[in-house]
């Protein structure tokens, strides 16, 4: 209706006190009191309700736009410059890079808004999720690292997909290492593995899933697989999680990941793996420094690291066991490999077990206990196809290289090569003629 009066809760209550003041029923000082203002704001309140009733009450400022508002040039700027730069971004990243590429500080729920009204960002509906328990961060820095890896179009396209091999501290939430790899394998946790205790020395206990790269699952096979067999090596226990869910911080970090870095990258022009690994520790010290907290204790939970650089690198190597024959060599990957002894006979090799130690560089080391044994290599016959393995984690890589190698054309010569021109006859007839035979 025409005469209606629409009024929020604190202005009604404001009516009730006011009318009571102009009947009598209460004092100034009293209405005062009630309504928190000063006692010439309550005759004020009484004035304008004398003039123009209830409606005097009504705040004037209801349905004007805001004295603060952001003026509509600087808005469309703002949209402009999201849709140039940082199309696909949600509002809280673009709050980010606004402020710090283009110095625009705008709030975030602001930028939320505007970007709902121009069709570039809408609330993505969540199925309902399973509750699970949460578990309270472990108390020292170093006390359990999680680790993954994340296969994903890293770069949207514009390179061949990869792979982010992940360590997170669990205390702390800081990335510990990060790589592009091209698939998740032994060899990259391996080289991982060494990259992070190199740098910050043992960690108690890693935690991953239950992949065959961490544990076997043939109960009639007990040998370790290469990661457990490094991991136990430098004294560090390694855990198994029994769903994804169990290591949720570091798949909550993928999540992200997959989304900032993408876009970050996108900004960066790159758009290879060297490029990308180049980036990295700029973009690491970034998010540590925007989403990592403080450990409850500040003690260091790492241990040092006993073994030598060069032991380390072994210890983090592919190793492979050989028998020594007759003549002290064994033979790996199609190669045979002799044991150099400078001219001394040292019978005791003879059928003895060697370890090979095959770095990710190639480098091949072979030991006899804690002793490197000095070689030469003789090609006996074609190396075996190594690119013929794989795991459920290289398979697809694999399959996508075999793809690509199908849909290189091949060539073919066109009808006007002057192969085809020439007939068959002809050029027999032209042999003929330039060797004179009839």
């Amino acid at each position: 209706m025409d005469g209606d009066i629409r009024m929020s809760k604190k202005e009604l209550s404001r009516l009730e006190v006011v009318q009571a003041v102009v009947g009598s029923k209460l004092t100034q000082m009293e209405a005062a009191g009630r309504l928190k203002l000063s006692v010439r704001q309550v005759k004020r309140l009484c004035r304008s309700y004398r003039e123009d009733g209830a409606a005097g009450l009504v705040s004037k400022r209801r349905g004007q736009p805001s004295n603060h508002r952001i003026g509509d040039v600087e808005r469309a700027h703002v949209i402009e410059l999201i849709k140039a730069r940082y199309e696909g971004f949600g509002p809280t990243l673009a709050a980010e890079y606004l402020w710090e590429e283009d110095g625009n500080r705008h709030c975030v729920e602001t930028l939320r808004r505007w970007m709902k009204e121009a069709g570039l960002w809408s609330v993505k509906r969540k199925g309902r999720r399973s509750v699970h328990g949460l578990r309270e961060r472990r108390a020292r820095f170093g006390e359990l690292v999680q680790i993954d890896g994340s296969p994903h179009d890293w770069f949207e396209g514009r390179g061949p997909r990869c792979t982010l091999i992940g360590f997170i501290d669990d205390a702390t939430g800081k990335i510990v290492y990060a790589r592009f790899v091209p698939v998740e394998s032994s060899l990259a946790y391996l080289d991982a593995l060494h990259a992070y205790v190199y740098k910050h020395g043992r960690p108690v206990a890693l935690y991953s899933d239950r992949h065959g790269i961490f544990t076997k699952h043939d109960p009639e096979d007990p040998a370790p697989t290469q990661f457990e067999r490094a991991v136990k090596q430098l004294g560090i226990e390694s855990i198994l999680a029994n769903s994804p869910q169990a290591k949720g911080r570091i798949e909550r970090l993928f999540e992200t990941l997959q989304d900032r870095w993408v876009k970050a990258m996108r900004l960066a022009g790159i758009s290879d793996r060297d490029a990308a690994n180049g980036w990295l520790p700029a973009a690491i010290a970034r998010h540590n420094a925007r989403f990592a907290v403080a450990p409850r204790h500040v003690e260091d939970a790492h241990a040092t690291v006993d073994q030598s650089p060069a032991t380390l690198q072994r210890i983090c190597s592919l190793q492979y066991v050989r028998t020594l024959s007759n003549a002290l060599s064994c033979q790996f990957a199609g190669r045979l490999y002799q044991i150099q002894t400078g001219g001394e006979p040292r019978y005791g090799l003879q059928g003895k077990k060697i370890t090979v130690c095959q770095a990710s560089d190639g480098m091949l080391t072979l030991l006899n206990g804690d002793e490197v044994l000095p070689y030469r290599v003789f090609d006996r016959h074609a190396q075996l196809a190594e690119s013929r393995i794989a795991d459920d984690k290289t398979l697809n890589a694999k399959v996508d290289a075999a793809l690509t190698r199908m849909r290189t054309p091949k060539y073919k010569p066109s009808p006007e090569h002057p192969w085809k021109r020439t007939s068959i006859k002809a050029q027999v007839v032209s042999r003929a003629a330039r060797s004179g035979s009839p």
